[in-house]
């Protein structure tokens, strides 16, 4: 008699199926689009419609091409004064992340710290023993 595969007892009860999947993609979604609309909707409320990088003014229909760019990069924390946040374009956010995709990958910056250890050859390193024993020939 072939046995039952042991499952965990999460699993047990759980659904399956195509379904399973889309239904916790969307609920994911829609937990991440209120999140969004209430800190937005606070930033839209107590910061100047302006754009923090290249100082555009948003109003009316262009509005929606400002967002809320999270200064520490934590999207949970989102205090009640707004010192978290400043209100990107569209374009400056996106540049504001591809800067930090950038670095990652290998980029850096000025002060950073190399990633891999320093070259140790030093091409200079027996010249002056060279120059003294071209002067005494």
């Amino acid at each position: 008699m072939p046995r039952k595969p042991f499952l965990p007892p999460n699993r047990r009860t759980a659904p399956t199926g195509p379904g399973k999947l889309d239904r916790v993609l969307a609920e994911a979604r829609k937990a991440r689009e209120a999140r969004d609309a209430g800190y937005r909707e606070r930033a839209l409320k107590i910061l100047p419609w302006v754009c923090a990088r290249c100082a555009r003014e948003f109003s009316g229909e262009r509005l929606r091409e400002l967002t809320v760019h999270h200064r520490d990069g934590n999207h949970d924390n989102n205090p009640a004064d707004g010192s978290n946040w400043e209100l990107l374009c569209i374009y400056c956010h996106e540049n504001e992340h591809a800067r930090f995709l950038d670095h990652d990958a290998g980029g850096g910056g000025p002060g950073d710290q190399p990633r891999s250890a320093p070259a140790t050859h030093s091409p200079f390193a027996g010249l002056d023993a060279l120059l003294k024993r071209k002067r005494e020939d």
